[in-house]
């Protein structure tokens, strides 16, 4: 990897997990997901994410999706793994899978289930250090861990030299503001958000750039929004953000009919992709309910009404 990761800037999407309809990696779909994102200018690819539906696949499946993925980007981008399980010792187990399969780098939630505190935190993330030496970003996602790590300890852990960056999909701006603030003149520190619909302001506030589900949809759009604040043409970048947040509709389109949040936004992501012929099929991990015939037709329609044929 030519960039280290901590940094690493710009548009790095979580890739989706596509499936068969026997709810196998589907291979051939994931290959052709990556060569749509690299060829969109994706400046990195993260497997085994949120939306790469991890925490519905099998430790064979994992190993499966990340070699696959690594080979698929050829060493054109940095490739980063999640490897997030409720318990250290088994997150080290997939570290050193994904450290054998040549990632550059990898994801850490915070432990989940039991709710650990936040020197546990901090214990977790040195013993994965410890044990791999690859470089480790954190990923703050209260909503499925149900923990959050919080700023002191993600400044705590980069004095450390634990981790050398954050995706903040917490949904609490003003945190991220401050950490922005407060990492702006750290040397090697990447901050990325998750939060699709605000890239050009976490841009603008310091971010090293954006880790959108939605980026699977459409990475072109988000690469041209993040380049647009880059090189200061901010009307260029509010009208490509607003156009994103027109197309983020999709993800609401299940949750309409009843859908949780993950069945709604992994099912809207894999139902664009099936329609712009990517992937084959829009199944997702069980028990996700899937997108119905009606359902799709509204992302269609969706996609449509902003250029997304």
């Amino acid at each position: 990897m030519a960039t280290p990761l901590g940094q690493l800037a710009g548009i790095i999407p979580p890739v989706a997990t596509p499936m068969t309809e026997e709810h196998e990696v589907d291979v051939p779909s994931l290959e052709r997901l990556v060569a749509f994102l690299l060829d969109a200018g994706v400046h990195g690819l993260f497997f085994l994410g949120s939306t790469s539906e991890t925490a519905l696949l099998t430790a064979h499946q994992r190993e499966q999706v990340l070699a696959v993925g690594v080979a698929a980007a050829g060493g054109l981008v940095p490739v980063i793994a999640g490897v997030s399980d409720p318990g250290t010792a088994s997150v080290i187990e997939h570290a050193r899978v994904a450290a054998r399969l040549g990632a550059d780098g990898l994801v850490l939630t915070a432990p989940f289930y039991l709710k650990p505190n936040q020197a546990e935190i901090v214990a977790h993330f040195r013993a994965v250090r410890a044990a791999v030496d690859v470089p480790i970003l954190a990923y703050d996602i209260p909503v499925f861990v149900s923990t959050k790590i919080e700023r002191r300890t993600v400044l705590a852990m980069a004095d450390e030299g634990l981790i050398v960056g954050l995706k903040d999909s917490s949904g609490d701006e003003t945190n991220f503001r401050l950490l922005a603030a407060e990492t702006r003149e750290r040397a090697g520190f990447a901050l990325f958000t998750g939060a699709e619909l605000l890239v050009d302001a976490a841009v603008r506030a310091g971010a090293s750039g954006s880790v959108p589900g939605l980026g699977n949809v459409d990475p072109a759009g988000f690469v041209h929004l993040y380049d647009a604040v880059v090189a200061g043409d901010l009307d260029t970048a509010r009208r490509e953000q607003e156009r994103l947040c027109h197309l983020f509709a999709i993800v609401q389109v299940g949750m309409a009919d009843g859908m949780t949040l993950a069945a709604s936004a992994f099912g809207a992501f894999k139902t664009a992709l099936m329609l712009r012929g990517v992937i084959a099929t829009n199944v997702v991990g069980r028990p996700l309910t899937r997108y119905d015939a009606p359902q799709t037709r509204r992302v269609q329609e969706i996609m449509a009404e902003v250029g997304l044929a």
